[in-house]
């Protein structure tokens, strides 16, 4: 499976995320979204960069089981408390992701099901040919 990044010369350009991301050949993996949770569902901390921290590193998890890691990662959508400064999640993000430029699309929600939430990160991903 290919992942070619576009981003049109008509278009700003940021080293953070791509325009979009065309996907060809082989299996995508649907990685449902994740929380800053650790391995007993247990909120890791109150604070949005950490948590943030975490749910990229549990989106890493899934995709570690099936050979994949975020440069196989098409698109992320993030969904972030209202009121959450998302400035502090960019950064924690940039930490554990790398310069890896999914497609992403950020927004705000009114509240999460569960108590203490401020982030939620989904995936689509692209599966190599030879993974697991």
């Amino acid at each position: 499976m290919t992942l070619t990044h576009i981003n049109p010369a008509a278009l700003h350009k940021n080293p953070a995320f791509s325009q979009g991301v065309l996907v060809t050949g082989g299996a995508l993996l649907v990685v449902g979204g994740q929380h800053g949770t650790d391995e007993k569902g247990e909120l890791v901390s109150a604070d949005l960069g950490e948590q943030t921290k975490q749910a990229l590193r549990n989106v890493l998890t899934v995709l570690a089981e099936v050979g994949a890691d975020a440069s196989h990662v098409a698109r992320l959508g993030v969904y972030l408390a209202a009121g959450a400064d998302a400035g502090a999640g960019y950064t924690s993000a940039f930490e554990v992701w790398g310069a890896n430029p999914a497609a992403v699309t950020v927004l705000t929600v009114p509240s999460f099901a569960r108590p203490g939430v401020l982030v939620e990160i989904e995936a689509l991903a692209a599966v190599p040919e030879n993974a697991s």
